[in-house]
């Protein structure tokens, strides 16, 4: 669906693209929820745990930056994982303002058992796309991602 918005052909082009891209977003997410790849956890909270898996334990503020959520939010996600017990919280010796977040062995086990499923979904949905495609799609997202400044 094309903007209807009147403005400068740049304005237009962009809001289209905009558009597009929130649409394409919005119909994949609701694509996987329907099919259940996470099971009970959230997407918040399954990128959390894959967060952690793949980096290792990191503060609450650095969960958040990697996972594009508030720290409000982030907190609310982590309190959730921590009553799962998926995740720990312990604070730090030195500055007890910093906050340490740890993958338990239950979310290792939970992302052990979600993960394969969640690949083999996403693997379909992107199968319309060939391999050069995707490679654009992705380089695209990554540049648009950086922000103005970053060609």
């Amino acid at each position: 669906m094309p903007t209807h918005y009147s403005g400068t052909r740049a304005e237009m082009r962009t809001l289209d693209t905009f558009i597009k891209l929130t649409r394409c977003t919005n119909s994949l997410f609701t694509r996987l929820t329907e099919r259940n790849t996470l099971g009970v956890i959230t997407p918040s909270q399954f990128a959390v745990l894959e967060a952690l898996f793949h980096l290792g334990s990191m503060t609450q503020g650095e969960v958040s930056t990697k996972v594009l959520k508030s720290g409000s939010n982030i907190t609310t996600v982590i309190d959730n994982l921590e009553r799962y017990g998926l995740v720990r919280r312990e604070r730090d010796a030195k500055d007890r303002r910093v906050i340490h977040v740890h993958l338990t062995e239950a979310g290792q086990s939970k992302l052990d058992a979600v993960l394969p499923g969640h690949i083999a979904a996403l693997v379909e949905e992107f199968s319309i796309l060939s391999a050069s495609e995707m490679e654009t799609l992705g380089n695209i997202c990554k540049k648009l991602g950086k922000g103005k400044g970053t060609k």
